[in-house]
């Protein structure tokens, strides 16, 4: 198993289309006329290049029932949403820009109206689709009487699939090739911590026997994630420890907390290269946490200079703010409305906006350090300097949190200053940072 070529240079954009389109909270009903709004996300592909991404990280697209990952029909869009053709006309142009397309499997749960679920529901313990979820029947089961059912993590609208029952990796497995063979380029495999590997491996397994360029990464919050990844047959997931670190150390000035996920994050290297992100759909905006700070762009800074497979959310490339709720409709905040086209953009954002520009342009020059390594050369609260490298090149990186300047030691090989604010001496080994500074530094041209 090898992850395919092209995910050494991809920048995911991640996008969720329901809140990105403006699309209503839940499904019309039956009858109701399908909204043709991908066109929407369509016209934004020029400004996801301009970026400087290469990737168009989808959320949900398929119909649901409210929020996309309650999910009811595996091979339609979401009617909301558009058709299939309009799904084609966003892959094809998606891919006329050189961007990649990943898909956001549900492949843990479903809505209590996909079909499977109904017919079981229906049919009772003899349907053909019983087995594929964890119903408990009541003695003496008569049609209509509603049985317990296992859901995911007690939202009980969230019906869980039986991934010991082998009609069911069939079917994901079927839906996954279905998509692949309409153009997407690989899957995010939504709550994959919550399946067992067993059943990612061998869908992965029949997947790859007629995709083998797709990519699969698995959404994974904690835990032993390489044996997660080996055991499941996948190339990634997400890196959950590193964004807790990056924002955490940042906001509470303690870059301790990052130099420890920095020395798990080579661990994991040595098996997998992690997906690596400092916002998503389901956590509070990175500018909530940390633009009042004036250490935003740190956060960038790390996300595009360290190893991994950087992705940036929708919006935080415009200092969009958001707070994540624990409550119905907690994740409106994060999930918003974007304008017709980016003409429409405040011109607030943009100051930022050109940083993630800047930045990923470095990150694509040396595209070398998404496999790479870090190591710290000097630590303390608020200043760091790491290097990033592997066996024939070098990055390092220094950073200040104070409210003053400061003089730091870097390595004698960082010699000329990339991006950033700082001052090398004349004859190297030391580097003046103003107050919240940051430089990225190379080895001398």
């Amino acid at each position: 198993m090898t992850t395919p070529d092209w995910v050494d240079h991809v920048v995911w954009w991640q996008v969720y289309p329901l809140g990105f389109t403006g699309a209503e909270q839940a499904a019309p009903e039956t009858d109701a006329p399908v909204r043709h709004r991908l066109p929407h996300l369509t016209a934004w592909l020029d400004y996801l290049v301009e970026m400087g991404a290469s990737g168009l990280a989808l959320g949900p697209v398929f119909a649901s029932e409210t929020h996309g990952y309650d999910t009811t029909d595996y091979y339609h869009i979401d009617p909301r949403l558009g058709d299939d053709a309009d799904f084609d006309e966003l892959v094809r142009e998606a891919h006329a820009r050189g961007i990649r397309v990943l898909l956001d499997g549900v492949f843990n749960h479903t809505g209590r109206s996909f079909a499977p679920f109904r017919q079981a529901l229906e049919q009772g313990p003899e349907a053909s689709t019983a087995d594929w979820f964890g119903i408990t029947w009541p003695e003496g089961w008569t049609p209509g009487t509603e049985p317990d059912y296992a859901d995911f993590e007690g939202h009980h609208h969230l019906v869980a699939l039986n991934h010991a029952e082998p009609a069911v990796a069939d079917f994901v497995a079927d839906v996954m090739k279905h998509w692949l063979g309409r153009g997407a380029d690989g899957w995010r495999l939504d709550a994959a911590y919550a399946v067992p590997s067993p059943f990612w491996a061998a869908v992965l397994d029949n997947v790859r026997s007629e995709f083998p360029d797709a990519y699969f990464v698995g959404e994974y919050i904690h835990g032993d994630y390489p044996a997660d990844v080996l055991a499941g047959h996948l190339d990634a997931v997400t890196q959950y420890e590193l964004w807790k670190a990056v924002w955490s150390s940042l906001a509470e000035a303690n870059f301790y907390e990052l130099a420890a996920a920095l020395e798990r994050h080579n661990t994991f290297l040595d098996t997998f290269v992690p997906l690596t992100f400092i916002g998503n759909h389901d956590v509070t905006r990175i500018a909530s946490r940390l633009d009042p700070s004036g250490r935003l762009a740190h956060a960038l800074v790390l996300l595009f200079t360290l190893p991994g497979t950087p992705v940036v959310y929708y919006g935080d490339e415009q200092g969009y703010r958001g707070i994540k709720e624990d409550r119905a409709g907690g994740d409106d905040d994060i999930r918003p409305s974007f304008p017709a086209s980016p003409d429409e953009l405040s011109a607030i954002g943009q100051p930022l906006y050109h940083l993630h520009q800047e930045l990923i342009g470095l990150r694509r020059r040396h595209h070398w350090v998404h496999a790479a390594r870090a190591r710290v050369h000097s630590l303390s609260n608020e200043q760091l300097v790491y290097e990033v490298y592997d066996a024939g090149h070098s990055l390092f990186v220094a950073m200040n949190l104070a409210d003053t300047s400061v003089t730091v030691q870097v390595p004698a090989a960082a010699r000329d200053v990339l991006a950033g604010a700082g001052g090398l001496d004349g004859t190297g080994g030391r580097l003046a940072l103003p107050a919240s500074g940051w430089a990225v530094l190379g080895p001398a041209s």
